[in-house]
């Protein structure tokens, strides 16, 4: 009889690629253009683009294992994939903010900043935020791309993928009608 593979090894496996990804995308749009690095609209496209690959990793593995999988199976293989993602993430944070390019952060505080300052202007709040607080916000942008910072962010980023692993975990189970009575 073959062995099946369990959820955490299929999910190590997923993560590897959801994080190679991650990777790959983060240094193309590096390249490309630096500053959609503090866009949004980025890392919205990026958490759309997980979420489907993860269903569709998710998918491929339960057809693996003869096409049915459990809530709880299903959660274990999406959220040790996203935990494997976001180690490979880390990594390439701080390849990219602390040794690659260190004068990076400063350039997206400060795309980051307009960003902030065209929206509230689109609202008529531009001249809401006083220089001080403008520099306090540049501060705080700079030190989320620092080791701590990225290391902190990437901490939240696991309550917020643990929850999204409840998603993709709705979407990828499926029972066995055949074993109810």
């Amino acid at each position: 009889m073959e062995e099946k593979e369990s959820a955490v090894k299929a999910g190590v496996n997923a993560g590897l690629i959801l994080g190679i990804v991650s990777a790959i995308f983060t240094f193309l749009i590096y390249f490309i253009n630096p500053n959609t690095l503090a866009s949004g609209a980025y890392g919205f496209g990026l958490l759309a683009v997980f979420t489907v690959l993860a269903v569709i990793l998710g998918i491929r593995y339960r057809k693996s294992i003869g096409g049915f999988i459990s809530f709880g199976e299903a959660y274990k293989f999406s959220i040790v994939a996203f935990v494997v993602m976001i180690l490979i993430g880390f990594v390439t944070s701080i390849l990219l903010f602390v040794v690659i390019d260190p004068a990076l952060p400063a350039r997206l505080a400060e795309q980051s900043i307009e960003n902030t300052l065209a929206i509230m202007e689109r609202f008529g709040a531009a001249d809401a935020l006083s220089d001080e607080q403008i520099d306090e916000m540049r501060d705080g942008i700079i030190e989320g791309y620092t080791v701590f910072g990225i290391f902190k962010a990437n901490l939240i980023s696991i309550i917020f993928y643990s929850i999204l692993s409840l998603i993709v975990a709705g979407i990828v189970k499926k029972k066995d009608k055949s074993l109810e009575y």
